[in-house]
């Protein structure tokens, strides 16, 4: 490598991480927190913003890299090719000076040990400086390109929503915001904004309900009041229905069915300040470990499961559950604001698999609930194939389910359930739907 000062250090992190997503398949949120480990703090937001704007844009940045290429890049090289659409995100979406970002990029491919590249990302990076207009209007004809958003999600997303689809396209552009939720049981909205405004952070109350507050600008969870005791938590403003839909009342015996990473089984035992015989399961028991370092930050306590909703036979006692939580694994493209990696690593392949376990987990779970129990199903997906169309037709021949009507604003009607669009009052992408089993 290159001895040069320790400006290169935060770009050569970025695109270290964005290379491991874009040519190992691996998640952004793992190859951002092992690339970044040990950087300042400055620096890490830095590669943090950095990486995140390139594999968000991603698709559309690699159109670019390609009409300009005159013959494609040798396989050895494609992490050149990453290399051109970093930095092409730095000049499109960032206020570094042009002769600056294309510098940096340029020296980047000799930290890389490819010296022969650096007049090919200098050549191709002038010229998307003097022809970004043309080459900006070019890619906005198509909407996959627009919005940098494989062509197969446009059409699902198109279908869900045929009057909003090209709003939720835009909407998944853009940051998340930070949404925290005030623990209402042990203090009030009105009273952690205060701290929250001693502590120098501003924030606005949520119209989705009483705990949702966002803050005008992300800050680390470490700075944030009461963040320690357990008086508040993050999480987006759509997935705080989940605990109030299902509403738990005090003293009912409660499945979170798929429960890691835990905020929802959090807010959960928040409802009724523990209340609950709370059984917390998934499969993963790495995973359920960060439920139990959630609720021992909010000082609560749940029966922590290893096991598979689908083998009841391995893990229940039999005891039927009153209430049962149904989030479901899913495509996670209501959340691509935070994980735009789904954008690279989600294939339509993936969404037949993923409804074929929904199916079975819903199935299952129906048979574990009282007469007279709800059960709430929910994804964070975008796509009616993983929505109404697992539990529509799982109604329809389920005797004894009975659907309840939702309302909750944000939402928008389905035959059955509800769902909130990407970016509807700034929130997630959800959907739920409630069913009670009859007496």
């Amino acid at each position: 490598m290159s001895a040069r000062g320790s400006e290169w250090i935060p770009r050569f992190r970025a695109l270290e991480a964005v290379r491991r997503v874009v040519l190992d398949g691996e998640s952004l949120t793992v190859s951002l927190a092992d690339e970044t480990e040990g950087l300042a703090a400055r620096e890490a937001a830095w590669s943090r913003a950095l990486a995140y704007a390139t594999v968000r844009w991603y698709l559309r940045l690699d159109a670019m890299v390609e009409s300009m290429l005159e013959r494609p890049l040798k396989p050895r090289d494609a992490v050149i090719r990453v290399l051109l659409c970093q930095g092409l995100a730095e000049i499109l979406h960032f206020g570094t000076p042009d002769h600056a970002a294309v510098r940096e990029t340029a020296e980047l491919a000799r930290t890389l040990q490819r010296p022969g590249a650096v007049p090919l990302v200098n050549a191709l990076l002038r010229r998307a400086l003097r022809e970004r207009d043309a080459m900006e209007a070019a890619m906005n004809r198509t909407p996959s390109l627009r919005y940098a958003c494989p062509p197969w999600l446009v059409t699902g997303i198109r279908a869900a929503f045929p009057d909003a689809w090209e709003a939720l396209l835009e909407a998944s552009t853009l940051p998340a915001p930070m949404t925290l939720r005030v623990n209402l049981a042990r203090s009030t909205r009105e009273a952690m904004q205060e701290r929250l405004r001693d502590a120098g952070i501003d924030s606005v109350e949520h119209s989705s309900g009483p705990s949702a507050l966002v803050l005008e600008t992300a800050v680390d969870v470490e700075r944030l009041p009461g963040f320690g005791e357990g008086l508040v938590s993050v999480q987006d403003a759509a997935a705080q229905w989940a605990a109030r839909l299902l509403a738990p009342r005090g003293g009912e015996r409660v499945l979170d069915a798929c429960a890691a990473p835990g905020g929802k089984t959090g807010h959960l035992l928040e409802t009724v300040d523990g209340d609950l015989q709370l059984t917390a399961l998934d499969v993963d028991g790495v995973r359920l470990g960060r439920v139990r370092d959630n609720l021992r930050r909010l000082r609560y306590r749940a029966a922590m499961v290893v096991g598979d909703l689908a083998r009841p036979e391995g893990w229940w006692d039999g005891v039927p559950f009153d209430a049962i939580l149904l989030d479901v694994p899913c495509s996670a493209t209501g959340v691509i604001r935070r994980h735009p990696d789904i954008k690279l690593l989600r294939s339509p392949s993936d969404i037949g698999t993923l409804v074929q376990r929904q199916r079975q987990l819903l199935e299952t779970a129906w048979t574990l609930l009282r007469p007279g129990g709800r059960l709430l199903y929910a994804t964070c997906s975008l796509l009616d194939e993983e929505n109404e169309g697992v539990v529509a037709p799982w109604l329809a021949c389920t005797p004894g389910a009975r659907r309840e009507v939702l309302d909750f604003p944000g939402g928008v009607d389905r035959a059955v359930g509800r769902s909130i669009p990407l970016g509807s009052e700034g929130m997630d992408g959800f959907y739920y739907a409630l069913f009670t089993r009859d007496a």
